[in-house]
């Protein structure tokens, strides 16, 4: 989730017959038994005003339309996983989880250099205009972008992967000046702590949101200084010498202007083989191999190659990133339209 942009997402699961789709059905309940388990066992630290299930009275239909929405998109284009999850991170990594990135006003979060690439807007729009027919004014966009992004990735489990807390409400200011506070690609590993230590996160949840780059693409401009200086070719030392080539064939200058997958391996699933690539320096962004670079991160780097682990530990850290700077109660409003404020 470090400063790139994000467009590869999760595949439809095909079963192979009866015995395979026991075997996925069986793998995935281990999973989600251990997402509750270290939910329960694990209470973030403190409680902003948000619950499970904020809309029970309100909007009963908010979590099925939202699942129902996302997946059909999700059907029919499968960067979304990607591009909602980044969404979601570059909003609540700039004035807190406030939908402040949806904003369409002049000099707003989007015309800002880091928000340029990101993407799902159209996504957002489709689940608020059936939220606002069913349930009028009640759901924010806030909340609408945090429920997105986890049923966009739970598509390929067919189960959601984590929970989500709601209640959120929506921003009224969104300036392209903030936007200093997203963490960049090129940062070493104590600029980036630095970013989740200014919004209440920990090493802990830096290693596991990292994990997010098991999914999506990064622009060559956010790669291309670990594999050139100027003209000539200069390889970053901690970028294995065999992935830097795949690297360059999609980049092959300074200058390039495509994209290359974040994950080499498996760029379509959600999975924990980025920690793997990570370990083996085929990291794509120099803040995927800065994790290395610090013994703890590198050590737990090592412990989320275990698959139940890496879903454990990113269900808790994007649960506690939503609750970055949250707009509760009175605060802020809840938008008719999320791309700009209500006018009274």
């Amino acid at each position: 989730m470090v400063g790139r942009q994000q467009a590869a997402g999760g595949s439809r699961w095909r079963g192979d017959g009866g015995a395979a789709a026991a075997w996925w059905w069986w793998w995935v309940a281990v999973v989600l038994g251990h997402l509750v388990a270290s939910a329960r066992a694990g209470l973030l630290e403190t409680n902003p005003g948000l619950a499970y299930n904020f809309y029970q009275k309100s909007c009963p239909s908010v979590d099925s339309i939202v699942r129902s929405v996302t997946w059909a998109q999700v059907a029919a284009n499968s960067t979304l996983p990607a591009r909602l999850l980044r969404l979601h991170f570059h909003d609540c990594f700039v004035k807190g989880c406030d939908a402040s990135i949806l904003l369409d006003n002049a000099q707003s979060e989007k015309t800002a250099g880091p928000n340029l690439s990101v993407g799902g807007y159209e996504v957002i729009d489709a689940i608020k205009a059936q939220l606002e027919q069913a349930c009028p004014g009640v759901v924010s966009c806030a909340d609408i972008l945090a429920l997105a992004a986890r049923d966009a990735v739970s598509y390929q489990f067919k189960a959601s992967l984590w929970q989500v807390e709601t209640g959120r409400r929506d921003g009224t200011v969104s300036l392209a000046s903030n936007t200093g506070a997203l963490p960049s690609p090129f940062a070493g590993f104590a600029g980036i702590l630095q970013s989740f230590q200014n919004r209440g996160l920990n090493l802990t949840d830096l290693v596991a949101l990292s994990g997010a780059h098991t999914i999506g693409v990064a622009s060559c401009s956010s790669v291309t200084p670990r594999l050139y200086q100027g003209n000539a070719t200069n390889v970053d030392p901690l970028l294995d010498a065999a992935y830097a080539k795949t690297l360059m064939s999609s980049c092959p200058s300074s200058s390039s202007s495509g994209t290359v997958n974040l994950d080499g391996g498996t760029a379509a699933k959600f999975d924990s083989r980025y920690f793997t690539n990570v370990l083996n320096k085929q990291g794509t962004l120099a803040s995927d191999a800065a994790l290395t670079q610090n013994a703890a991160a590198a050590q737990m780097v090592q412990d989320l190659t275990n698959p139940i682990k890496f879903y454990a530990a990113f269900s808790m850290s994007m649960k506690k990133m939503g609750r970055v700077e949250v707009l509760t109660g009175t605060s802020g409003q809840i938008r008719k339209q999320c791309r700009q404020v209500n006018s009274s």
